[in-house]
């Protein structure tokens, strides 16, 4: 390489949730991944390539027990992904939307403890219209004199899923018009040569043909940033928990390094000098799995203080189960009703009164409950840091939200019903199919979508079509996540702020047993099933 060339490293994390140890909470299993893996690519990097920037993309504080057991139980002590982050010598971060999920003086602790800048263009104080994080981007002058500036982004979407008092006095902007606006500025005014946006938010559109892959509602705009904003050399993407790397839109190099630490994003970028400065002559964007490489014991002794007892507090009792809650076959317990999600619905209606529930199992890794209930079977099934909302819901409205769960299921040729792939890809959404309890229906996938809610009844008669009732769910479908738009500006007849887990734990406790059974209030049909 000339003197006139220069190669720089850009390293990204991106939706880590709090993933920092090598196991599983659940099992107690090692698993290929997790940042303290992760931290073995970065020194390798950085002992290969002398010019180098790492930036955590999003989405890292919240996540996992030992994220929940800080956030939640014992915050006096050091913030165990901040810890790790500083550690690991970041240049920045940039706030994702689960930042947010234990509030907002949470996050703004975890920012002053940070030894970086947390970057955040877009997300502007509603009184000043000042960035709400002190800085929209940074500029890095390596030893050679080259000048890169990161600019940081989120995205907007975020109102439609976080509690309002966690977001209070925080307005956010439009992350395309934001970064026409910013990107202009370092280039012309700071004079970077090499513009890099981090942006904790996906795609809309398939990066390779453009064809929209997702309803535009506005929570991804990667490939409108490429499109549509000059002067971007690298965009960092996150949000939708993909691995894309050798990736190029318009121009832009690409990369979205999956989530939990599976992977490190890295960009390598050629420069070469001109006259009036240093400008991109060759860019590669690829991901490095952690599952190759060994923990790095440092991160490991970092957090082993809040790791023990985070494990104390998660084999505390909580009460008994009579009967069989376990969760055997994922697929079979959103197709035919299921002992865990019975348990769910009786949790949420009996914490709010409502006459109606609406729930979901988030994912394909949730055990149910053993014959011994704990703190870890508590949150292992419960992972996110939901609280509840009872709205008032006309019963068009209902039926409209049925419809859209039955487009969780499709036929395939041989007439077996399975997952719909567009709830599979770009990410898994099991938690965007509910079930109900306190109607009776049934969905007929033979249906065309749209057509599927062959049966709503509540105690044996037919809902009344004049009638409104009164539901409950979670924060972030109440609020229309998932495309449930059918629920966005209900009237909210209730809001409980305490968290899901500690509902749960709480209904288990004071009752001390609690029996698996279900009703069969609902079915699934029109299909084959294993």
């Amino acid at each position: 390489m000339s003197s006139e060339q220069c190669e720089v490293v850009l390293m990204e994390t991106s939706d880590l949730h709090g993933f920092i140890l090598a196991g599983s909470y659940a099992t107690r299993s090692g698993v290929p991944y997790g940042l303290a893996r992760t931290a073995s690519i970065i020194k390798e990097i950085r002992r290969t390539y002398p010019h180098t920037l790492l930036i955590d993309n999003g989405d890292c504080l919240q996540g996992t027990p030992l994220t929940y057991y800080h956030a939640k139980v014992n915050s006096l002590l050091p913030n165990p992904v901040i810890a790790c982050l500083n550690e690991l010598r970041y240049d920045a971060a940039v706030p994702g939307n689960h930042e947010f999920n234990y509030g907002l003086s949470y996050l703004r602790n975890a920012v002053e403890a940070s030894d970086f800048p947390w970057l955040s263009a877009n997300i502007v104080d509603a009184a000043t219209g000042q960035p709400a994080f002190g800085m929209p981007y940074r500029i890095y002058e390596m030893e050679n004199g080259v000048r890169i500036g990161v600019l940081g982004l989120t995205t907007s979407y975020i109102p439609a899923w976080e509690q309002p008092q966690h977001i209070t006095g925080l307005l956010f902007e439009d992350p395309v018009s934001t970064a026409q606006k910013w990107v202009s500025v370092m280039r012309t005014v700071v004079k970077a040569d090499v513009i890099v946006v981090s942006y904790h938010g996906g795609f809309e559109r398939d990066p390779e043909t453009g064809l929209p892959t997702e309803p535009l509602t506005g929570e991804n705009v990667g490939y409108a940033l490429c499109e549509q904003v000059e002067g971007i050399d690298v965009l960092l993407t996150g949000h939708q928990h993909r691995a894309i790397e050798n990736c190029s839109i318009h121009g832009v190099c690409v990369v979205q390094p999956g989530n939990e630490g599976r992977y490190l994003g890295k960009i390598t970028l050629l420069l070469e000098r001109h006259p009036e400065g240093w400008s991109v002559a060759r860019s590669k964007s690829e991901l490095i799995s952690a599952a190759e490489y060994e923990p790095d014991q440092t991160i490991q002794q970092l957090v082993g203080e809040i790791e023990e007892l985070t494990q104390t507090w998660l084999d505390q009792p909580f009460g008994f189960v009579d009967g069989d809650m376990t969760v055997r076959s994922h697929a079979a317990a959103r197709l035919k009703e299921h002992p865990l999600i019975e348990f769910i619905h009786r949790v949420q209606m009996d914490s709010s009164g409502a006459e109606l529930s609406a729930a979901a199992l988030f994912d394909n890794v949730s055990p149910g409950f053993g014959e011994v209930i704990t703190m870890r079977e508590i949150v292992s099934n419960y992972i996110y840091p939901n609280t509840l909302k009872v709205l008032r819901v006309p019963v068009a409205d209902i039926r409209a939200a049925l419809e859209q769960s039955a487009e969780y299921f499709t036929l395939n040729a041989e007439g077996y019903i399975t997952v719909n792939p567009a709830f599979l890809s770009p990410k898994p959404q099991h938690f965007n199919y509910d079930m109900w309890e306190g109607i009776e229906y049934e969905l007929d996938i033979s249906k065309p979508a749209g057509q599927r809610v062959t049966m709503l009844q509540r105690n044996g008669q037919p809902l009344d079509a004049d009638k409104e009732y009164d539901v409950v769910m979670n924060n972030y479908r109440a609020a229309g996540g998932g495309n449930f738009a059918m629920f966005q500006d209900k009237p909210v007849v209730k809001d409980i702020p305490t968290d899901m887990v500690e509902l749960i734990a709480d209904y288990i406790s004071t009752r001390g047993r609690i029996r698996a059974g279900v009703n069969h209030n609902w079915r699934v049909v029109g299909g084959l099933t294993e």
